[in-house]
């Protein structure tokens, strides 16, 4: 059991994700993020990036995954 688990009680919410690396370029990825269980997608330009939307993915403040456009 987690740390935030145990202080909580609750588990961080799951979500699934599938990630097309399109580019590699000045060491690091570029490409999208599709996550599964909203039917969203999202262009990323770095690792971090794309860590940051998988971050706020599980988090409530889902303001980059409702405000941009959708990336067919």
């Amino acid at each position: 059991m987690s740390e935030e688990e145990k202080n909580t009680g609750t588990r961080p919410p799951e979500a699934s994700f599938l990630i097309r690396i399109q580019y590699r370029q000045n060491a690091s990825w570029q490409g999208t993020i599709q996550w599964l269980d909203q039917k969203k997608t999202r262009k990323f330009r770095s690792e971090l990036e794309l860590m940051m939307l998988i971050n706020e993915a599980t988090q409530t403040n889902l303001v980059s995954w409702k405000n941009k456009e959708e990336v067919s």
